[in-house]
C-alpha cells in the first residue's frame, strides 16, 4: 500500500470555498481503481497548511490518478492556494482503519 501526501498552504478566508470546490472531486477520487482511503488534515497553529492523504493498493496506483487528474486538481483549487501543493508518495509500513471521521468527509 502507498499513501499519497499533499501539502497546500491555502488563503484563510477561502477554506469553505475550497471545500465545496473539492466535494465533486472528493467523488471522483473514490471511483479511482487501487483508491482506499482519505484523510485530510488542518494544522492546529497554521490553519493555512493543509494535507489530504490517500491510500492506495499500489504505486501505480497512486502513479496514474497523478498523471491522469493531479494538474486538473491543482488548477481548480489555484484560487485557493498560497503556494503550490507539494506531493509526496511514502510506503505504508502498517495501516489499521477504523473508520475515522466517518460522515464527516466533505461538507459542503
Amino acid at each position: 500500500m502507498v499513501a499519497r501526501i499533499v501539502e497546500c498552504h491555502l488563503k484563510q478566508e477561502k477554506k469553505s470555498e475550497l471545500n465545496k470546490a473539492l466535494f465533486n472531486e472528493v467523488v471522483l477520487l473514490t471511483e479511482q481503481p487501487g483508491f482506499v482511503d482519505l484523510i485530510g488534515l488542518w494544522h492546529g497553529d497554521n490553519q493555512e497548511r493543509s494535507l489530504a492523504i490517500t491510500f492506495w493498493n499500489t504505486r501505480q496506483d497512486a502513479e496514474r490518478y497523478h498523471q491522469e487528474h493531479h494538474q486538473r486538481v491543482v488548477e481548480l483549487i489555484r484560487p485557493f492556494l498560497n503556494t503550490e501543493p507539494k506531493v509526496e508518495l511514502c510506503d505504508v509500513d502498517a495501516f489499521l482503519s477504523r473508520k475515522i471521521g466517518a460522515g464527516r468527509v466533505m461538507k459542503h
